[in-house]
């Protein structure tokens, strides 16, 4: 009977987010005032008044979904989890519910990764489509066929939970895509609203960036393991987990895989912390015997 807490990503946004805690919480509070400081911006301010159009930006959008999530988690009475997931940025929550990072630390690697991966999106042109409904292997097949007939680049990006995986990869390399995974039978093949080609290697000026300020950054021994995005099994090695969070920025987000780890090793329950309900739903689809909540 172990207890997993995960953490969300990109896409769990909603405008006013946050501000509950900010008016009711002195705690809360501090963290928000602490990341406007960091930040050299009032990210408080967009999260609260913002449109849907100001938090989603990339630079916005990250750090923000981050801040809540660590404000959830921390308002958690007695919250000691067994293990711990985060889905693409909600990794850098993990490692703050696991003492890997500080909360100060974590923030300003999200900083950076989020405007490292805006400028990535402004280089190169690119977006992702999610896939419905058709075997992960058949997909992966037709990302490969696509890049070898015409040298665009489309690869899976996230593995979501059975039956849905999205792809990321040039414009025009994901509109072949989209056609034919339709063909393939897939149920839907429908290119998402983001500014680019995440989890690809599209990302790979973001990843070097990342990469300076990571192993520039103190990385602490994790009071339990973190099944991290790239690896899909239990990480308790500091080298290992900095490396895997290097690596994620091209490569995929292994949730179904991570959550089958996490599962086989005894997690019975999962709560998600941070906005929205979205892996508490990926998490059901994956294994319907859990137990989830959320916290947000």
């Amino acid at each position: 009977m172990k207890h997993a807490y995960i953490f969300p990503g990109q896409g769990s946004q909603f405008p006013g987010m946050g501000k509950e805690y900010y008016e009711n919480s002195a705690f809360a509070k501090k963290l928000f005032e602490q990341a406007n400081e960091i930040l050299g911006f009032r990210i408080s301010d967009i999260m609260f008044e913002g449109t849907e159009e100001d938090l989603k930006q990339t630079k916005v959008t990250q750090p923000a979904i981050f801040l809540h999530s660590v404000i959830a988690y921390k308002s958690i009475e007695n919250a000691k989890p067994d293990m711990v997931a985060g889905h693409s940025l909600g990794e850098f929550t993990a490692l703050v519910a696991n003492g890997t990072l500080s909360f100060e630390d974590a923030l300003q690697l999200v900083a950076v990764r989020a405007g490292a991966m805006q400028k990535a999106c402004e280089i190169n042109p690119s977006t992702m489509a999610a896939v419905l409904n058709l075997a992960d292997e058949k997909v992966e097949a037709i990302c490969e066929e696509i890049q070898k007939e015409t040298g665009e680049i489309v690869v899976p990006a996230n593995y979501n939970c059975p039956g849905q995986l999205v792809i990321s990869g040039t414009k025009k390399g994901i509109e072949i895509a989209c056609e034919r995974m339709k063909a393939a039978g897939a149920k839907r093949a429908l290119v998402l609203p983001v500014g680019g080609a995440f989890h690809s290697p599209l990302m790979l000026p973001a990843k070097e960036e990342l990469q300076e300020a990571i192993l520039t950054t103190k990385f602490h021994s994790p009071t339990c393991a973190i099944y991290q995005n790239v690896a899909a099994k239990a990480i308790m090695d500091r080298e290992e987990i900095k490396q895997n969070l290097i690596d994620q920025l091209t490569g995929a987000v292994k949730w179904t895989q991570s959550v089958q780890a996490m599962i086989a090793d005894g997690a019975t329950k999962f709560t998600e912390a941070g906005p929205g309900k979205v892996l508490q739903g990926l998490v059901s689809k994956i294994n319907k015997e859990v137990v989830t909540e959320g916290v947000g």
